[in-house]
């Protein structure tokens, strides 16, 4: 302590507060890895070689120019020559190369001469062509043309093909056509073979008497749905009509089935000869029936003729030559329709078939005729007599009209002399 001044205090003052001062500075959210500079390292390689790539490739394409060009510079001048050589000027055999002075020498109208200008034009249009050729490969022009021949190929061919096919189409019409005409005449001569061993049967058999085309029977043995015989002949239009015919029934009492059906398109029973089981006889007439006092159940040969006029529906029905019943009132004023199909031995459900065995004939038909009139009782007479037969002026009974089927069998048959003997 300095003389004068307080003494000091032996123990040292108090320590004050330390003060610290701190700098930050701003840092980046996270460090780049070493992962994603080997991707940056990489992507600048890859550019590197595609730019090092696209100037090759403009290299190349200018050397393609360059070439071209040169390539049509040497067509011209060859063109050039070739036009000079040509046309004989002396001018042209001063450009003809190695030559010159031995073409000089000679006359220009000697055949060496002349051997050699046509060697010198043929080689230069050689030249000409293979670099023509060469071309529009080396360049974009090829690419214009190209799809023009295939296109015209394409079309081409479709061509070609649209004609095989109406070719292809038009041989299978004519097979269908001939294979068609085939059946049918393979028909006509099975028939005519038919025709021909029933004939040779009858000779055979000692009967060398002359048969009539009407004398033949057709017969149905047994009860069923299948066997009949069929007419051949289409019917017109009817305002009257009388069928006849001789009927020999086999079927023992148990109903004699249906002699004859004529069915037309919509009209299964336009015209129907029926008996079934013990009801008696009847006649249908476009579903219209009338009861016919008729009977067949003797087993013998019967004449029975049926006889119709729109006019009233009257109706009148014959046995062996005997007006058994008549009526009126049976489908008066039905026209009878056309174009309809006539079955003998069997009742069409539809037209030409659904037979039924039930109602199935059996037994012999003989002399089926069928008349657009009315027959008079004398005519009906005469013909189950056997003293003035008749032939249907619609429908005759001819051999070459009756088609059996199914087992239905066709005879030669003179009923009248038949019936004598039985």
């Amino acid at each position: 302590a300095l003389p004068g001044e307080p003494a000091a205090s032996v123990f040292p003052p108090p320590p004050g507060p330390l003060l610290s001062r701190f700098l930050c500075t701003p840092l980046a959210a996270a460090c780049p890895s070493g992962a994603e500079q080997g991707d940056a390292a990489g992507e600048r390689a890859e550019l590197l070689l595609l730019q090092s790539t696209a100037e090759q490739l403009r290299q190349t394409a200018l050397q393609q120019e360059a070439r071209i060009r040169a390539d049509r510079d040497t067509i011209r001048e060859l063109t050039g020559k070739l036009g000079r050589c040509e046309s004989g000027l002396p001018r042209g055999l001063q450009d003809a190369g190695p030559r010159r002075d031995t073409m000089a020498d000679g006359a220009w109208d000697s055949p060496a001469l002349l051997l050699e200008l046509e060697d010198a034009v043929r080689a230069l249009r050689d030249r000409i062509e293979r670099i023509e050729q060469e071309l529009p490969a080396r360049g974009n022009l090829s690419l214009a043309s190209a799809p023009a021949v295939p296109n015209s190929l394409h079309s081409k061919m479709d061509e070609l093909e649209g004609q095989l096919l109406a070719k292809v189409l038009a041989l299978e019409k004519e097979r269908a056509a001939l294979s068609h005409g085939s059946h049918q005449q393979r028909q006509e001569v099975e028939k005519e073979l038919d025709a021909l061993q029933g004939r040779v049967a009858e000779l055979e058999h000692g009967s060398s008497a002359y048969s009539p085309p009407d004398a033949f029977k057709v017969s149905i043995p047994i009860r069923n749905n299948y066997m009949y015989a069929r007419i051949r002949k289409a019917l017109p239009e009817l305002y009257a009509f009388t069928a006849c015919m001789w009927l020999r029934s086999r079927s023992g009492g148990t109903g004699q089935g249906t002699p004859f059906s004529y069915s037309v398109p919509g009209q299964a029973n336009e015209i129907v000869l029926l008996e079934a089981g013990p009801e008696p006889m009847e006649l249908l007439i476009n579903d219209k029936v009338a009861q016919l006092p008729l009977s067949l159940k003797d087993s013998n040969w019967h004449h029975i003729c049926i006889a119709w006029t729109t006019r009233d529906g009257l109706w009148s029905a014959y046995q062996d030559g005997e007006l058994r019943g008549s009526g009126e009132n049976l489908a008066a004023w039905h026209p009878i329709k056309p174009h309809g199909i006539l079955i003998l031995g069997q009742e069409q459900d539809t037209l030409g078939g659904r037979f039924d065995a039930t109602q199935a004939f059996v037994g012999d038909i003989a002399q089926f005729n069928l008349w657009d009139h009315a027959l008079t009782p004398a005519q009906v007479l005469g013909m189950a007599n056997c003293t003035g037969p008749l032939m249907g002026n619609v429908l005759p009974w001819e051999d070459k009209l009756v088609e059996a089927f199914g087992g239905a069998k066709k005879a030669s048959f003179d009923v009248c002399k038949g019936r004598a003997k039985a």
